[in-house]
């Protein structure tokens, strides 16, 4: 009945879950509120039911913070996440900035949901949690909503993106000293886009290729043609344009070198999600027929979060103070090389776009400590990462450019058996800028900051 229980409220969490606008690119730079506090790290030690997304094999590790007596741990938590991002015409040094101009996007609510349970050696776990995601709102009103001549278009550029991961994971103790673990999750991926390219944009695309179908001669013989523009977007706070289903999961490790060292790795397995799918519409822009929408249905090609491996030790010095190292490496030079996107018009017709985006490999280090004194335990730690996004191939929509954070965060216990968790992560302004085709017109410049907030009641019965 517990388990039953437990996977209604997953499921509930993942239909009311709102999008996250992510710190590692797409992925949030961490997972739980013990985890947030020390930058992250999670794979060497008890982070709780939380470290289900991280490494399953710490769910066998005797748990410090509750009663260790107990068989079962419930974790209900929630992400708050403030992303502050403005869009920069370098040319003209007019500002677009992403704020709430719809139901589309901010702030961001993301769900916590984890239930364990030990069965002799072995620890069993079900959970919903927020993987990652991304979300801007300019308007349409802004520079990027107009035409190659300046003329406005008012057509709207925003993005918003929700990866939600449902994993059951089960962890065994080998020995005193080793325990495994690992997950096969259930991914969902939603996408609410409106992206408009200018005429250049357009015809930069054609010219290298990367425009096809039997669209693009129609398009192309459109007279005073002036921009393009994709919606794929249902204001709503939950429904998405576009979305897809699919598989994920993870194995992991912990081994105790020593009474007061602890080192563990994992490595999450590139996630396979079918095409997102879903109604749009291609809305050509043209100064002398004005604007020609055509419905239709599309389809985003092979959207998927990378690989990512994990490895990290944790040491303790006596019974009250912990401090703990991590480093990662995410593999999204093979899961972000284009943005693919088909279209296909319901008076019939076709057109394909990639857009370039060659996303590098990202390096990650995760240091943080954390000291018990009584009920409360006190977090810190920080977060250092390489950029991802190359400044050639940036999307004002696609912000995902912050690399450093700086977190605090403390545990109350609520008696033996409950405890209240909380967490704050500040992500510094990072700034990256494109001057040239074909995902930008004009000399652009994007900042992305934010600020975010996790809260988490666990509960030991």
């Amino acid at each position: 009945m517990k388990i039953k229980t437990t996977t209604v409220l997953a499921l509930l969490a993942a239909e009311t879950a709102s999008p996250a606008s992510a710190t590692d690119v797409f992925t949030l730079e961490g997972f739980g509120a013990i985890s947030r506090g020390l930058g992250g790290a999670a794979v060497s030690l008890d982070v709780g039911p939380a470290g289900i997304m991280s490494n399953p094999a710490t769910l066998s590790l005797s748990t410090d913070n509750l009663d260790p007596d107990s068989d079962s741990q419930l974790l209900i938590g929630l992400d708050i996440i403030a992303p502050n991002i403005d869009a920069y015409n370098d040319a003209t040094g007019v500002k677009a900035a992403s704020h709430t101009h719809s139901r589309n996007r901010g702030p961001y609510f993301a769900p916590e949901l984890a239930y364990i349970r030990r069965s002799g050696k072995f620890t069993f776990g079900i959970g919903a949690f927020a993987l990652g995601g991304l979300g801007t709102e300019y308007g349409k009103s802004s520079f990027l909503s107009s035409g190659l001549s300046g003329a406005p278009a008012g057509l709207d550029n925003s993005s918003r993106m929700l990866a939600l991961d449902i994993p059951a994971a089960a962890s065994v103790k080998v020995t005193d000293r080793l325990t495994i673990g690992g997950s096969i999750d259930a991914v969902w991926i939603g996408l609410n886009l409106g992206l408009q390219l200018q005429a250049d944009q357009v015809g930069s695309l054609i010219g290298s290729g990367r425009v096809s179908g039997s669209l693009v001669p129609v398009l192309g013989g459109i007279p005073g043609l002036d921009a393009a523009h994709f919606g794929l977007t249902r204001n709503n706070y939950l429904l998405n344009g576009v979305d897809g289903w699919g598989l994920g999961g993870r194995v992991g490790f912990t081994y105790k070198l020593t009474p007061s060292t602890m080192i563990g790795g994992a490595y999450n397995f590139k996630t396979d999600v079918a095409d997102l799918e879903g109604p749009a519409t291609l809305t050509a822009v043209s100064t002398i027929a004005g604007q020609i929408p055509l419905t239709g249905r599309i389809r985003v090609r092979d959207f998927q979060m990378p690989a990512r491996l994990s490895v990290g030790v944790t040491q303790r010095f006596g019974p009250q103070l912990l401090i703990t190292a991590e480093y990662q490496r995410a593999f999204w030079k093979d899961a972000m090389k284009n943005i693919n996107v088909g279209f296909e018009a319901d008076a019939a017709g076709d057109i394909n776009v990639l857009l370039p985006q060659n996303y590098r490999n990202q390096d990650i280090v995760a240091v943080g400590g954390a000291y018990e004194m009584g009920p409360m335990t006190f977090r810190v730690g920080a977060r250092f990462a390489s950029q991802a996004t190359p400044g050639a191939t940036l999307l004002a929509v696609v912000p995902t450019i912050p690399r450093y954070h700086a977190s605090a965060g403390m545990t109350y216990k609520l008696g033996k058996r409950q405890a209240i968790d909380f967490a704050y992560s500040h992500a510094f302004k990072e700034k990256v800028s494109n001057d040239g085709l074909p995902n930008t017109s004009q000399p652009l410049s994007v900042t992305h900051s934010q600020n975010n907030l996790s809260i988490g009641y666990r509960l030991s019965f």
